[in-house]
C-alpha cells in the first residue's frame, strides 16, 4: 500500500459532507430559537410515555446513522420531555431558566472543545478570572480572595468545607489523613440546610455524626442561642468545633440565617464561617432586598450558583475563599507533566493562577463563557432588577393566596419562595395533605405549571420558588385559580 492510499484509509469524526452538516446546524439553531420563543404556547412539562423509555433500552449502535436522522430522534424522543425549567411557569425547585446568549456561548465553547483551569496563557482563563472578579465585586468580597467556577453548589460546598477542614484541623490533613488521632472535628448548620452539606461532610471524612443540625426559630433561621450551646457542649465533651455554616436562602422556604450574628459567633469561637448561598446570595444585587443577606460578605468561604438566580444554563456554580493561600494549600498538586513556574512562556507557564490549583478537577469546561457573554449582553444592573422582580412576584403571589378563602399561606415570604396550600374547614389535616399532593400532580400533568411540595411541620404545602426571568404576574394569577379549581374537584 502506497502512502497516499494509507492516508485515504485514515478516519476522522469530522463531517464527510461539510455543507450538509452546516445546513443541519442552521436548522438546529432555528429550532432552538423557535422552542424558546414559543415556550408559553406549550405545556410546562410532559410525562415521557413508556415508548420513550423503551426507545432507550437498545444496544449501542455499531454502525453509523445519518446526522439528520440522529437529530430527528432527538426531536421525537428527547426534546418534548424536558424538565421544563425554561418555561415561564416552572417554579417547583430552585432551577435556572437559561438565556439565548448563554446557549450561543455553550455552542462556541464546544466548537473549540474549550479547556479551562490549567495552561494559564489562554484567554479562557482570563475570562474565568474576570467572571470571578465580577462575582467578588457584586457580592462584596475582596478582589484578593480566590475563587473557582464549579458545576454547582454541591461541588462549591465540598470545596469550601475542604478548605475549612484543612485550615482549621490543626495538623497536616493532606499528609496524615482523617485517621490521625485527634479530637473529633464538628460542624454546625441549621435543620433547614441543604443535603449537599451532609454529602460534603461525609465525603471529606468528617463522618455524618460530626455535623450538628441546629434547631431553627419561628422564621426557620438557625437559632443562634442553640448554636452557641451546641458548640459549648461539644468543647466540654472534647470535640474540636471547626466550622459554622450559614444558609442564604433555604430550599424549602427561602429563609436566610442572620449572617452578622453567625460571623460574630465564628470569630468568638475561632471557627471557619462558610455560607451556602446557592441562590439567595444574589439578593445582594437587588435594589431593595440586599439588606437581607448583609453580613454574608464576612464569610471565609461563600458558595453560590449562577444557574439558579442568575438564570444561566446548567451547569455553573462558584466558590469564593477569602484567604487565597488557604484555598491553594488545600488543593494545589503539580506533577512533573504539569509543572509550571513564574515567568515561563508557553502553555505551562504562569500568567494567571492555574485554576486547577483551587479545586479537585483538572478537566474543566469553559463554564465562564456563558456568564461573561450574558453579563456583557444585559449588564448586572438589569440582573439586579430581575432578581427584585422575582422577589416582588413572590410577594404578589402571597397576597393572592391571603386574599383567597380556600388557600392558606404557610408563613410570611422572606425572599422569593412561597409555600401555600388548598384548605377547607372541617377536613382533617391528613386528608388536606393528600389533596395538596394530588393538586401538585394534576397541575404538573395537565401542563399548567410546575410547583413542588414541601412538608412544614405536619402539613404539606405547594412550593413555588420564583427564580425565572420569564415569569409574569398573570402566570401567578393562573396558578392560584387552577389550584382552587383542582382543589374543589378533589374535595
Amino acid at each position: 500500500m502506497n502512502p497516499q492510499e494509507e492516508i485515504q484509509r485514515e478516519e476522522t469524526l469530522d463531517p464527510g459532507d461539510w455543507e450538509s452538516m452546516r445546513a443541519l446546524g442552521h436548522r438546529i439553531v432555528d429550532d432552538a430559537m423557535d422552542y424558546l420563543e414559543t415556550l408559553r404556547e406549550r405545556p410546562v412539562w410532559q410525562h415521557a410515555p413508556g415508548s420513550v423509555k423503551e426507545h432507550f433500552e437498545g444496544p449501542p449502535p455499531a454502525g453509523p446513522m445519518p446526522p439528520g436522522e440522529v437529530y430527528e430522534e432527538y426531536l421525537r424522543y428527547i426534546l418534548p420531555h424536558q424538565l421544563g425549567n425554561a418555561h415561564p411557569r416552572y417554579w417547583g425547585w430552585v432551577t435556572g431558566s437559561g438565556t439565548v446568549m448563554g446557549m450561543y456561548a455553550e455552542m462556541l465553547a464546544a466548537a473549540t472543545d474549550a479547556v479551562s483551569g490549567a495552561f494559564s496563557y489562554m484567554s479562557n482563563n482570563y475570562v474565568e478570572q474576570q467572571v470571578l472578579d465580577w462575582c467578588k465585586d457584586l457580592l462584596g468580597y475582596p478582589r484578593a480572595a480566590s475563587g473557582l467556577l464549579t458545576s454547582g453548589c454541591s461541588a462549591s460546598n465540598l470545596i469550601g468545607l475542604a478548605v475549612a477542614r484543612n485550615t482549621m484541623a490543626g495538623y497536616d490533613v493532606r499528609g496524615k489523613g482523617m485517621a490521625n488521632p485527634a479530637p473529633r472535628m464538628t460542624l454546625y448548620c441549621s435543620e433547614e440546610a441543604h443535603s449537599s452539606i451532609d454529602k460534603a461532610v461525609e465525603l471529606l471524612g468528617f463522618g455524618s455524626e460530626s455535623l450538628r443540625r441546629v434547631p431553627v426559630d419561628g422564621s426557620l433561621r438557625i437559632d443562634t442561642a442553640a448554636l452557641k450551646e451546641a458548640i459549648r457542649r461539644d468543647r466540654e465533651n472534647g470535640c474540636h468545633p471547626v466550622c459554622i455554616i450559614g444558609v442564604a436562602g433555604t430550599t424549602n422556604t427561602g429563609a436566610i440565617d442572620d449572617m452578622h450574628a453567625l460571623a460574630d459567633i465564628a470569630t468568638q469561637e475561632r471557627c471557619w464561617f462558610h455560607v451556602d448561598g446557592a441562590f439567595g446570595a444574589w439578593a445582594a444585587i437587588s435594589p431593595r432586598s440586599k439588606h437581607l443577606v448583609a453580613g454574608m460578605e464576612r464569610a471565609d468561604s461563600l458558595a453560590f450558583d449562577l444557574h439558579k438566580w442568575m438564570y444561566l444554563a446548567y451547569p455553573i456554580g462558584c466558590i469564593l475563599v477569602r484567604n487565597a493561600d488557604d484555598h491553594r494549600r488545600a488543593f494545589s498538586l503539580t506533577p512533573t507533566y504539569l509543572a509550571h513556574g513564574e515567568g515561563d512562556r508557553g502553555l505551562t507557564g504562569v500568567d494567571v493562577p492555574w485554576l486547577s490549583d483551587y479545586g479537585f478537577e483538572l478537566s474543566r469546561g469553559f463554564h465562564a463563557l456563558k456568564a461573561w457573554m450574558t453579563f456583557k449582553e444585559h449588564g448586572t444592573e438589569k440582573y439586579g432588577r430581575l432578581i427584585q422582580q422575582n422577589i416582588d412576584q413572590a410577594h404578589y403571589l402571597a397576597r393572592l393566596v391571603e386574599a383567597a378563602p380556600d388557600l392558606e399561606l404557610a408563613l410570611p415570604v422572606s425572599l422569593n419562595v412561597v409555600n401555600f396550600r388548598f384548605t377547607r374547614p372541617g377536613i382533617p389535616n391528613a386528608r388536606l395533605n393528600e389533596v395538596n399532593k394530588k393538586i401538585e400532580i394534576e397541575i404538573q400533568e395537565q401542563g399548567i405549571a410546575v410547583p413542588s411540595t414541601v412538608r412544614i411541620g405536619e402539613r404539606v404545602f405547594l412550593h413555588v420558588a420564583v427564580t425565572n426571568h420569564r415569569s409574569r404576574k398573570e402566570d401567578f394569577d393562573l396558578l392560584v385559580s387552577e389550584v382552587i379549581r383542582i382543589g374543589h374537584e378533589l374535595v
